[in-house]
């Protein structure tokens, strides 16, 4: 197979002040910054590192930067410092100021519209800078190029000053330093030096041979073991291949053939990539990107991934008779039960729903992956016969545990003698129908499902008390979620139905709340639930669906005053605001609560406080369950003594 994962110096094209080209300027970005980052909040913060990495990788992809430098600096100060090109200096023709100005000063303004500035680029908007430059306190920007080192320095999108230079310089390349302005980050301005480690490290193996090094130089950040700044150097020549390979080792599996199957294809200038593992589990790990984006509610690329995997497998299948005749054909989630998969696609322009990027829509991308699949892996699979029976083994074991999950539900719905499922019994149902506006309370215990069923406003708010076992889905398959007195009870109640089956726009409420103890066991269940949906529900977390609820540690009383505290530092505040000799109850458990005080801490939507899950929450849960319920000792055992301090602490 061809290899096209090592990165090559091209014969050097000008890249000039000619080459950026200005759409329109900039507008309104300071009032609407969620238009352009998706948020203001911690994942909007991030995004500002992205877009200026972004531009790093786009040299990257033409061939002209091979190392990429992000430090978070006292402050959380972001400086990237790239030794591609340099972003030009000279005059562009219709602003009449200096290019590298144009680009962090107006929207749709870069080299990635045509010409010969970028052939491949994520950057499909050309707003990444301008956007990062409007939403920061202050920018500077250094470009080395032509032997010299230019400066410029931004206030809230603003020139301070014209470009100069200010020195000589020996290698060529653009650093750029900015600080997020904390009136438009009002939640955080704080760097997580994990979350941009993830997707710094994506990069990294989506450009084979590319070094990206990430550094934490906070006098309070992340430390190493040895209490240094946290650095990380990433580095695979293995490209997407290496990536399987760390996305197996994550997940703490067993796999089922001892080689990643890399599959890649090419049509003129787009070019398409796929690496796939099949492992002993049951969840599926489809990860797709376009120009190095991760395009998270997928797309042609992925849609097409999925659709020819199916077809060549249920070919190959009934080619070697291990369909027979009267057998149905494989369905895609039989297909991808197990799998590991990367797809990565590069192509120039990119049409991209969004600003964020999160789909992608070129058809012809599609075409070119399925092609590549249907000649790919056929010969693939031909070519290694022991490694194929052992992925169609493992496909049809899915498909009768997938039948058997069918015959369980139209089970459940003969026992109800209805032509729809009969709502759990323990279920309290809201009076409204208005999917729009109710919302379901996921709640531990039967003690406190009974406070929250009194003290709710039944118009819009359904309590399901949960009871029974808990059940390890790290471990079981959906016939199994059908079999489990604590899960069924929620696929039915919710009304989507589950795996094949799965319909979102039948989904009963707007909101799913998870209510569990502040505790351990409350973490627990909390993590089993937000898996439970990362791996059979994703759209209910991806369409905004799924909530945390975040009950009180302590009231603090005083006469007929009370407060509610959420941790200590709240309690020692507000008893000193009642001016101390105050009473506090420590709440181990929801069920210590009365309906009156349930309703008026964590259910009254005028004063509760509820946390939104997002698809990155969920694939930590996922993460840290893996790791906690799975057959690996070694890992579990290292996390509960490095976090034995903590569960101390918790007053239990």
């Amino acid at each position: 197979m061809e290899n096209n994962e090592n990165i090559t110096k091209p014969v050097e094209q000008e890249y000039d002040a000619t080459q950026i080209q200005v759409l329109e300027g900039l507008e309104a970005v300071r009032k609407r910054p969620g238009m352009y980052i998706g948020s203001t909040g911690e994942r909007g913060l991030h995004h500002l590192v992205y877009e200026i990495v972004d531009n790093a990788i786009d040299e990257a992809l033409a061939g002209y930067c091979d190392h990429i430098e992000v430090d978070i600096l006292d402050g959380d100060v972001i400086r990237v410092r790239d030794n591609g090109r340099g972003i030009p200096v000279g005059i562009q023709e219709k602003m009449g100021i200096p290019a590298v100005t144009v680009v962090f000063t107006v929207l749709h303004a870069g080299g990635k519209f045509g010409g010969s500035g970028y052939k491949v680029s994520g950057g499909l908007h050309g707003v990444g800078s301008s956007v990062v430059n409007a939403l920061s306190t202050w920018l500077e920007v250094e470009v080395r190029k032509d032997g010299k080192t230019h400066y410029q320095k931004f206030e809230y999108g603003v020139p301070v000053d014209d470009l100069k230079v200010i020195g000589d310089a020996e290698d060529s390349g653009t650093t750029v330093t900015f600080k997020p302005d904390p009136e438009i980050f009002t939640d955080t301005v704080r760097y997580d030096y994990d979350i941009l480690l993830t997707r710094l490290r994506e990069q990294a193996f989506l450009n084979a041979g590319i070094k990206i090094t990430i550094t934490d130089c906070r006098e309070d950040g992340d430390k190493d073991d040895n209490g240094n700044n946290r650095q990380d150097v990433l580095h695979y020549e293995g490209g997407i291949k290496s990536y399987c390979e760390f996305l197996l080792e994550k997940k703490r599996a067993d796999r089922l053939h001892d080689d990643v199957i890399y599959i890649n294809g090419k049509q003129d200038d787009a070019i398409a990539e796929i690496a796939l593992l099949y492992n002993t589990g049951y969840d599926t790990n489809i990860i797709s990107f376009a120009n190095n984006i991760h395009t998270v509610d997928g797309g042609t690329h992925e849609s097409a991934f999925k659709t020819a995997m199916t077809r060549v497998i249920n070919a190959y299948a009934r080619k070697f008779k291990m369909l027979k005749d009267n057998d149905s054909n494989f369905k895609g989630e039989d297909v991808q039960e197990g799998m590991i998969a990367v797809i990565s696609v590069k192509l120039t322009d990119a049409q991209f729903e969004g600003q964020t990027k999160a789909k992608l829509g070129n058809t012809y991308i599609g075409t070119l992956v399925n092609s590549a699949i249907g000649n790919v892996l056929t010969d693939f699979l031909e070519a290694n016969p022991s490694v194929a029976k052992t992925i169609v083994d493992k496909i049809m074991s899915a498909s009768t545990a997938r039948e058997k999950a069918q015959k369980a539900r139209e089970l459940e719905r003969s026992k109800s003698g209805l032509s729809r499922v009969r709502m759990p019994d323990k279920l309290a149902d809201c009076i409204s129908k208005d999917a729009t506006r109710t919302e379901i309370y996921i709640v531990e215990g039967d003690s406190a499902g009974g406070s929250a069923i009194k003290g709710r406003d039944s118009n819009y708010q359904a309590i399901l008390p949960l009871w029974g076992k808990m059940l390890n889905v790290e471990k079981a398959r959906i016939d199994k979620v059908y079999g489990n007195e604590k899960l069924t009870p929620v696929v039915i109640a919710l009304g989507t139905g589950i795996g094949e089956n799965f319909d979102i726009s039948k989904l009963r409420y707007d909101k799913i709340i998870i209510m569990a103890d502040a505790d351990v066991d409350g973490a627990h269940i909390r993590t089993l639930l937000m898996t439970f949906f990362f791996r059979y529900m994703p759209e209910i977390i991806s369409e905004g669906h799924l909530y945390l609820a975040q009950p009180p540690l302590f009231e603090v009383k005083k006469g007929k005053h009370k407060r509610y505290a959420f941790n200590e530092a709240e309690r020692d505040m507000y008893s000193a605001e009642l001016g101390g000799n105050v009473t506090i109850q420590r709440y181990k458990g929801l069920g210590e609560m009365d309906a009156e005080q349930l309703w008026e801490t964590t259910m009254d939507p005028a004063f509760r406080t509820i946390l939104k899950v997002t698809m990155e929450d969920a694939e930590k849960a996922d993460g840290v369950f893996s790791m906690l319920m799975g057959d690996d000792v070694e890992p579990r055992r290292k996390f509960i003594e490095d976090n034995a301090q903590y569960v101390q602490n918790l007053d239990i």
